[in-house]
């Protein structure tokens, strides 16, 4: 392992700050729900918009940010994403003034554009950027620093937009103009900070841009192919749906789990503590996972071990929809161990069986990251239809779709696809 540390240029290092980033600014979505839910009086469907509009942006922008790559290179394209971001940030600033729940939505899908845009340049060229017996290490490494940016970010928005003393109601609506204009500055002051951070990356990657461009220049597109290519492969397809209905079950279960957790019924935990939860057990719990399932994959098959966890994720969920209580709270709570293999092992498993270049499955598995923005949509209405316990029910099914694909993929052969392996991480 020192050995592969030491061999790791310092311009992957550089691109790892963006896998920080986009974890550190998407985790701040859950906080966010709980937030405007109060502020603006909404029901569970109108607060989960934000994550449908958020994700929305993987579906509408993911085909011009590649053709933006392919026009300007990655360097130039990471540049153009992280300005963007921070636009997306500094529009906050200017309408919460206005108090419009649609306001902030359309600042959110900016940002959501900008997020895409970063994760299409970044994702490809981290997968370049050393050598390629190393590259089973870069991509544990790229993925502990978006892990460890998720849990940083829910944490960083759980203090400045959750406290008690912002949200004086707790999670009641809010009735009052003065509590309601205290809410909305404390969502303006941690998108101010992001900003900032956004800022500071943008100048570290500029001072960076030598060795990037110079790693980036080696770097050649191989298996290229039209994403109308793995739309012809069931394994693509099947593949897709698959990391789609993860996604959204990941974050369906995140956007929720605060208001889940601060019911009477289940663990009555102030919103706030409840943030503390959020970050520090599901989300860290996909961080520790990442490294263990590193280690279990090197002596267990990846549809097995996939199999394993999407069948634990939904019998947890389950658990959670019938039971109440502290026991509900933390099988809700452990779901994000089970998480953190499925996307590197979906896209893998994809990618070996599809059959097509892997450039055009690629780009078909980069698409269905909406899948974060559709399945949420559907835990709000059924969270308002009966309750946010019988709303696991949907994440149960999604995973247990996964399992399938899993299942299956146990007795498939593996078939061979054109060109080098293209990490997209997630």
């Amino acid at each position: 392992m020192r050995q592969q540390l030491s061999g790791i240029p310092a311009a992957f290092i550089s691109v790892t700050t963006l896998f920080f980033a986009w974890g550190f600014i998407t985790s701040n979505n859950d906080p966010l729900i709980a937030s405007v839910k109060a502020s603006f009086n909404l029901n569970y469907t109108e607060a989960l918009f934000t994550q449908l509009v958020f994700f929305a942006a993987y579906g509408i922008m993911s085909f011009p940010a590649a053709a933006l790559l392919g026009k300007l290179g990655a360097l130039r394209t990471i540049f153009v994403a992280l300005m963007i971001m921070i636009a997306g940030c500094m529009l906050v600033q200017f309408i919460v003034r206005f108090q419009d729940y649609s306001l902030i939505l359309a600042a959110l899908f900016i940002l959501g554009a900008g997020i895409t845009t970063l994760q299409v340049a970044a994702n490809p060229l981290a997968a370049a950027l050393g050598p390629p017996d190393s590259s089973h290490f870069r991509l544990t490494l790229a993925q502990a620093f978006n892990s460890l940016g998720v849990v940083l970010g829910a944490n960083f928005g759980s203090r400045i937009m959750l406290d008690a003393e912002v949200l004086k109601s707790g999670h009641f609506p809010i009735t009052n103009e003065p509590d309601r204009v205290i809410a909305l500055e404390a969502v303006s002051q941690a998108f101010l900070l992001i900003a900032a951070m956004l800022a500071g990356l943008m100048v570290f990657i500029w001072l960076s841009r030598a060795r990037i461009s110079k790693a980036a220049a080696e770097y050649q597109q191989i298996g290229e192919g039209s994403v109308l290519d793995a739309l012809r492969s069931k394994w693509a397809l099947f593949g897709a749906l698959s990391i789609g209905l993860y996604v959204g079950a990941e974050v369906s279960i995140g956007s929720i789990m605060i208001n889940f957790l601060n019911q009477p019924d289940i663990m009555g935990l102030p919103l706030e503590s409840a943030g503390f939860y959020l970050a520090n057990i599901y989300w860290m719990g996909a961080l520790i996972g990442r490294f263990v399932g590193s280690y279990l994959l090197t002596f267990i098959r990846a549809p097995i071990l996939l199999a394993i966890a999407a069948s634990s994720a939904a019998l947890l969920c389950l658990i959670v929809a019938l039971a109440s209580g502290p026991v509900a709270g933390y099988a809700a709570l452990a779901v994000g161990l089970f998480n953190s293999i499925m996307f590197p092992t979906i896209f893998t498993i994809t990618l070996k069986r599809a059959g097509t270049s892997q450039s055009s499955t690629s780009g078909l598995l980069c698409v269905a990251i909406v899948g974060g923005a559709l399945l949420p949509y559907a835990v709000g209405q059924m969270a308002d239809m009966a309750n946010l316990s019988i709303s696991f029910f949907i994440p149960m099914a999604a995973y247990g779709v996964i399992a399938i694909f899993a299942l299956l993929a146990v007795q498939a052969r593996n078939r061979h696809t054109a060109g080098g392996a293209v990490i997209i991480q997630q």
